[in-house]
């Protein structure tokens, strides 16, 4: 069965939450760039519980799923890719405790995990990973 990511689209006062990834060692073509935040489902979790966990776990911070925004499937990783609005409820953004931030030596290859706030109109300027779902950000940041 090939693997499902779930990622939520989340903006909180204007900006969008993304993870800012640096020193990637196991990319060396590419060591600096930007996600959706997100990750894979576990077993007998639905889609809209894993994005809600995987925020959490990467921001600290609850959200609510509004809407399924995009499905890509990526052949590169083997696996389906879903992007999902949310909106942000409670907590502080930034103190996420998911296995990312925990040192476990699995991760470091990885390198760091930033969490930031981007201003609408930066999202063109930075390398935002999947380059297909920034397209599609930017084409609909009017309707969010």
């Amino acid at each position: 069965m090939e693997r499902t990511r779930v990622a939520g689209i989340i903006f909180i006062d204007g900006k969008i939450a993304l993870m800012h990834r640096k020193d990637v060692l196991k990319r060396p073509e590419m060591p600096e760039y930007y996600t959706i935040p997100g990750g894979g489902l576990e077993e007998g979790e639905t889609e809209e519980e894993g994005v809600i966990r995987e925020i959490k776990e990467e921001f600290g911070i609850k959200v609510k799923v509004i809407k399924k925004l995009y499905e890509i499937e990526s052949k590169k990783f083997g696996q389906k890719e879903i992007f999902f609005l949310c909106e942000y409820e409670s907590g502080k953004f930034g103190t996420g405790t998911g296995p990312e931030f925990s040192g476990d030596p699995k991760y470091i290859d990885s390198g760091k995990y930033i969490p930031e706030l981007i201003k609408k109109e930066d999202i063109e300027k930075i390398n935002l990973l999947p380059p297909e779902i920034k397209e599609k950000i930017i084409t609909d940041l009017q309707r969010f």
